[in-house]
């Protein structure tokens, strides 16, 4: 299948400090792109991987499971992993379990998780009827697309195939225990006016982490795909503080770059 306008992966070589950046489930790496953009603009290497089943139809989302779309967020992590001296994980939504899962279990080779309205829980009562329902039925309506700004547009499934969306209920299963296990400095970043995904989420995350440098900061003009709402300058900027605190060799890098 072609892939959908602006779905490709994006990777881009800079210093040596890098940022892998992870989109959601049903999303694609469009939503992801001009953050991506701006952390290379500022001298990062970049990678944002297209995972398995995204960014053509939600046909072929279907057969996939959440081992495949961490296997390649894995593999992406370790191609920068060989490339760079240090590496970020950025991620939006599902992304943010699949961020979670490598800090758990990468431990300091992963330098800092930047997470955005990140998905780690089921905020629908209909998810313990999934493992009956997905045999029954293929796909609901989506969820892509949850913006305020006028005129923004998420590159996504218009549907959410559910034999996919049962694997993703496993995957945050895992995750939440392996919570305590990631204690690298986390910028999480979320919605009050999700309509995705709960503010519990967040909150899920904050109460289990292990980390002690913690920052918190709500996007209060923006849904759930903040990375192309309003406060996407917010994200990107804070993002690059994050990395630039936590990596000197980030703003050695920066050059002649603003950021």
């Amino acid at each position: 299948m072609p892939l959908l306008p602006g779905a490709e992966p994006y990777r881009r070589a800079g210093g040596p400090v890098g940022v892998l950046l992870v989109h959601g489930f049903t999303g694609s790496p469009q939503s992801m792109r001009p953050w991506a953009e701006h952390l290379a603009e500022a001298g990062l290497t970049v990678s944002v991987p297209l995972l398995p089943g995204h960014g053509t139809r939600w046909q072929d989302l279907q057969p996939t499971r959440w081992e495949d779309w961490y296997a390649t967020a894995s593999a992406a992590f370790e191609e920068l992993a060989a490339d760079c001296e240090q590496v970020f994980v950025c991620a939006l939504s599902m992304g943010g379990s699949l961020a979670l899962k490598l800090a758990a279990e990468h431990g300091d080779r992963i330098s800092g998780l930047v997470l955005v309205n990140p998905s780690v829980r089921s905020d629908n009562p209909a998810t313990v009827l999934l493992p009956v329902l997905r045999h029954l039925l293929p796909s609901l309506p989506g969820v892509a697309g949850d913006i305020a700004l006028p005129g923004a547009a998420e590159v996504g499934y218009d549907r959410l195939p559910l034999h996919a969306a049962w694997s993703l209920s496993k995957l945050w299963e895992g995750v939440q225990r392996g919570m305590p296990a990631v204690t690298q400095p986390v910028l999480l970043m979320h919605s009050p006016q999700d309509h995705v995904v709960s503010p519990r989420n967040s909150a899920l995350v904050l109460a289990r982490i292990s980390s002690t440098d913690v920052t918190e900061l709500l996007l209060e003009r923006s849904f759930h795909v903040a990375t192309l709402d309003h406060d996407a300058g917010l994200i990107f900027g804070a993002s690059l503080d994050f990395v630039r605190r936590l990596a000197p060799a980030a703003a050695v890098d920066a050059g002649n770059h603003s950021g």
